[in-house]
């Protein structure tokens, strides 16, 4: 799959909110959430369960979702990556199973 490019220039740094569902109904998925949750844990800070805060820059944020993506199960897991920068102008990206609305103008957090 083709990564799109929001995470900006090597030099721009981020704020990246990632929020993830990994479908855990087997082994391997309770294996896939562990790894998940180990590459954010390596970027950012853990705030619930399945969500986290990172400041990275542009080239640790296309590392980390080269990681996930590779991680996931795109037809069972679902990761959502939410650029709170005014440059990136507040994207929204999913990774994996595609759920939600798409948002079209500014998010308000």
């Amino acid at each position: 799959m083709h990564i799109r490019h929001f995470c900006g220039n090597r030099g721009d740094i981020l704020l990246v909110l990632i929020a993830y569902d990994v479908n855990t109904e087997n082994e391997a998925g309770k294996s896939r959430l562990r790894k998940v949750a180990k590459q954010c844990v390596n970027y950012g800070v853990r705030v619930q369960n399945s969500v986290f805060e990172c400041i990275v820059d542009g080239a640790q944020c296309r590392m980390l979702k080269g990681k996930l993506q590779e991680i996931i199960d795109e037809e069972k897991d679902s990761i959502r990556i939410y650029y709170l920068n005014d440059k990136q102008k507040q994207k929204i990206e999913c990774l994996g199973v595609k759920k939600g609305i798409s948002v079209e103008n500014t998010l308000i957090f």
